[in-house]
């Protein structure tokens, strides 16, 4: 017995037919979206409660250079605390206070996993646990007892719990503002290319707890050197974020020379070096760095990129900022802990360039101030005639004095390229 359908029955079902289509295709097309961006991938990357756990782990087992501390601030019914290591080999013959400082901050951006997992191989290298290749801890015992070392981790804890949630696109904190865009140095100035979504500075400079609780550190702490931490491009930034220049003076050549060296030994020369906003091609204004070198007065205060796949969608942001294979991975670990080796051990000779020039122009400057005084004292209205000589001779004297310094400069750096020539990384095949 055959069946047939009336013109009714048959434009109804018709009419369903298509909609299941159209259902179908949306669901599927859905699917097929998620399905190509990168998941967290769990057997590379641990979660932050693992993270701290271990590291609370390792501070347990090596007392005599690891403590931990752990900061809380809150805002408005929003709260955030910070983890802070402090790696400090005590000696009686060594005063603290006269140590070399460092301060480090990583995971300010939740999304950029990468960062925290770096933190945590630093930290698991400097109590011996795990070795780096081709640096020789042994041989450095005699600079790591004269520095003092601050490790912050994750500085975002709560946008990071975000990301493990699965919004893995987010690098705000856990009430949606960008912290490093909620410090005070120009704070709150919008580019044309503004995204309100990934840049909202915040109320107001320091309306962040996260950001309230990094300014009390660096403020007790009063480091040499400041680096924080990120993903998304291989770069070596100094100051400044908010314009594309740098600062005067000699402290930017010293700045300027030792991230060329670590470019060199640690990034084989693909990263990016120079001021943030005069390399990454946009101005971020209201950002940690800016503020610890004018705020703070750190004398080097740098933002390191540390991965970055060109090749990743947009939207694809686990895989963008992370590296996705272990290959990567640990290559990156790697060379980054070992870049930071370097600068613990350069970094105090650096320093004292910087010092050096600082109270020898002072101290001249002084001499002459008093010179010119002293002459027009005596000498009274008959001195004016000579004054702006005596300016220019200061101008000259200094300019002198300057290049002088500026060339033992250059004879220091290319000593210590030979000198430093040892510490190799290594840099695995796989294009970025």
């Amino acid at each position: 017995m055959g069946f047939f359908f009336s013109s009714s029955s048959s434009s109804s079902f018709v009419f369903f037919f298509l909609a299941f289509l159209q259902l179908f295709s949306i669901v599927n097309g859905r699917n097929l979206t998620h399905s190509s961006f990168t998941p967290f991938n769990h057997d590379l990357y641990h979660s932050s409660r693992f993270i701290a756990k271990e590291i609370k782990g390792l501070v347990v087992r090596h007392p005599d250079r690891l403590r931990m501390e752990t900061m809380r601030a809150q805002n408005k019914g929003y709260n955030a605390e910070v983890l802070v290591v402090t790696y400090n080999r005590a000696r009686k013959d060594v005063n603290d206070s006269s140590k070399f400082r460092i301060l480090l901050s990583f995971g300010q951006h939740g999304r950029e996993l990468i960062t925290s997992e770096l933190a945590l191989r630093l930290l698991s290298s400097l109590s011996e646990e795990k070795s780096i290749p081709n640096v020789d801890l042994s041989s450095l015992n005699n600079i790591l007892e004269k520095i003092v070392l601050k490790v912050v981790p994750m500085e975002n804890l709560n946008g990071r719990k975000r990301v493990e949630a699965g919004d893995l696109c987010e690098r705000r904190n856990g009430r949606g503002v960008d912290l490093n865009r909620n410090w005070s140095v120009d704070w709150g100035k919008k580019e044309k290319d503004y995204d309100p979504h990934e840049e909202n500075p915040g109320t107001a400079p320091f309306s962040e707890p996260e950001t309230q609780i990094m300014r009390k550190l660096s403020k007790s702490f009063d480091p040499h050197i400041w680096v924080t931490v990120h993903s998304g491009m291989e770069a070596l930034f100094m100051p400044y974020d908010h314009k594309n220049t740098t600062p005067d003076g000699l402290a930017t050549h010293v700045m300027k020379s030792m991230l060329n060296d670590v470019n060199r030994l640690h990034c084989k020369d693909r990263c990016l070096v120079g001021s943030g906003g005069g390399s990454v091609g946009y101005l971020a204004h209201g950002t940690a760095t800016d503020y610890m070198y004018d705020v703070m007065k750190v004398p080097m205060a740098f933002t390191f990129e540390i991965y970055g796949d060109k090749e990743a969608s947009m939207k694809d942001c686990f895989r963008m900022f992370n590296p996705v294979d272990r290959t990567t991975f640990n290559r990156v670990v790697n060379d980054w802990s070992a870049a930071f080796f370097t600068i613990f051990k350069m970094g105090p000779h650096w320093m004292d360039l910087v010092h050096f020039n600082s109270s020898k122009l002072e101290s001249i400057d002084e001499y002459l101030e008093g010179y010119l005084i002293e002459r027009s004292s005596r000498y009274g209205k008959r001195m004016e005639v000579l004054d702006l000589g005596m300016q220019e001779i200061r101008t000259y004297f200094r300019l002198f004095l300057l290049s002088s310094v500026l060339l033992m400069f250059m004879f220091c750096s290319r000593i210590s390229k030979s000198k430093y020539a040892t510490i190799r990384p290594i840099v695995s095949a796989v294009s970025l």
